[in-house]
């Protein structure tokens, strides 16, 4: 599958849409086509496809990973083929229960293989050979205004990086998930760097205002059941779910919510690193579909991961991967997604 198909995909879902093959409710009213939410997971540093949903039965795989291949026995079969790393154990239930899609050997043409590089294609879903300074989610929210009653197009958590709603969204980056409801800032029109007078900068903090106001509850944090990790990923989830909870303690609403977990840069001693990574990843959408089940969001919610690279099928010298190119992806969420 290639890339740009499966961001348009994405963005026909915060839209109200939904990718090929998965129905989600039409919930809470559809608000100008804006009732479903889009829940973006960065894998920062290229995370491995082939040991994160493996070939189990392949001789090939196994002779090119002699010392890195996920064992037989440890994978979590998928089908007679395909299993999970172990450590995505969480993630079963979901699968089982028709709620979680692998989405296998996703790439696009002429990949890069630079880290800066490789990610500026995805976040703007442009070509190889082409530059552009728009996010592709700021793009579909200027052919699709989010509604104005929302407080903001989309949020960042625990990243400064605006990635995919880079560029004139009307984005709130939250650097810091613990003190989000103090810093948060919105993201400047492209253009404003060139036409920075008095007024607009004083629009430009009234905005800011506006926006930070727009994410604080006014009837205090939400009192999740759901046990959030001590992690920075944990934070991260549990401040995003204090923000899609915002509407229903007098705050307002968002279309998308971008996190990032990292790095998956693994060309050393991978089995160790990419262990404790992909347990976090699996914790992390068992803890997204518990907080979003509670606030009644789950079904209209749709959960990607994505990463600027896969890593080569050999392994290196130093138990690690080098940079590839297609990976595999997860999607997850309530609307009875296929499992194959």
């Amino acid at each position: 599958m290639e890339r740009r198909d499966f961001l348009k995909a994405g963005a026909m879902l915060g839209m109200g849409g939904a990718l090929p093959g998965v129905v989600f409710a039409q919930g809470r009213g559809k608000r100008n086509g804006y009732g479903n939410l889009l829940i973006l997971i960065e894998l920062k540093g290229g995370n491995d496809g082939l040991n994160t949903v493996v070939p189990y039965t392949s001789a090939q795989y196994y002779a090119l990973r002699p010392r890195i291949a996920i064992k037989r026995e440890q994978v979590l079969q998928l089908d007679d083929r395909y299993g999970l790393h172990p450590s995505l154990q969480p993630l079963m239930p979901l699968w089982q229960a028709g709620e979680l899609s692998v989405v296998q050997g996703l790439s696009y043409p002429q990949p890069n293989l630079s880290h800066f590089r490789s990610i500026e294609i995805w976040d703007t879903a442009s070509r190889a050979d082409q530059y552009l300074h728009e996010g592709w989610l700021t793009r579909a929210f200027a052919a699709r205004p989010v509604p104005a009653s929302f407080g903001a197009d989309g949020v960042i958590i625990g990243s400064a990086d605006l990635g995919p709603l880079d560029g004139g969204a009307r984005a709130v980056a939250l650097a810091s998930p613990d003190a989000f409801l103090n810093e948060a800032r919105l993201a400047m029109p492209s253009n404003a760097t060139g036409n920075a007078t008095l007024a607009h900068v004083l629009k430009v903090e009234a905005d800011i205002v506006k926006a930070a106001d727009g994410l604080r509850p006014k009837g205090g944090k939400f009192d999740f059941k759901t046990r959030f990790s001590e992690t920075a990923f944990g934070n991260a989830i549990k401040a995003a779910m204090q923000v899609v909870a915002a509407p229903g303690r007098g705050g307002s609403d968002v279309a998308a919510v971008c996190l990032s977990l990292g790095s998956f840069d693994t060309h050393t001693n991978q089995l160790v690193a990419q262990n404790n990574l992909l347990r976090q990843l699996g914790d992390g959408i068992a803890t997204l579909k518990s907080a979003l089940t509670e606030l009644g969001r789950w079904d209209d919610t749709l959960i990607v991961t994505y990463s600027e690279f896969g890593r080569r099928p050999r392994e290196n010298l130093n138990n690690g991967t080098d940079h590839g190119t297609a990976s595999a992806h997860f999607v997850a969420g309530g609307g009875r997604i296929r499992s194959r």
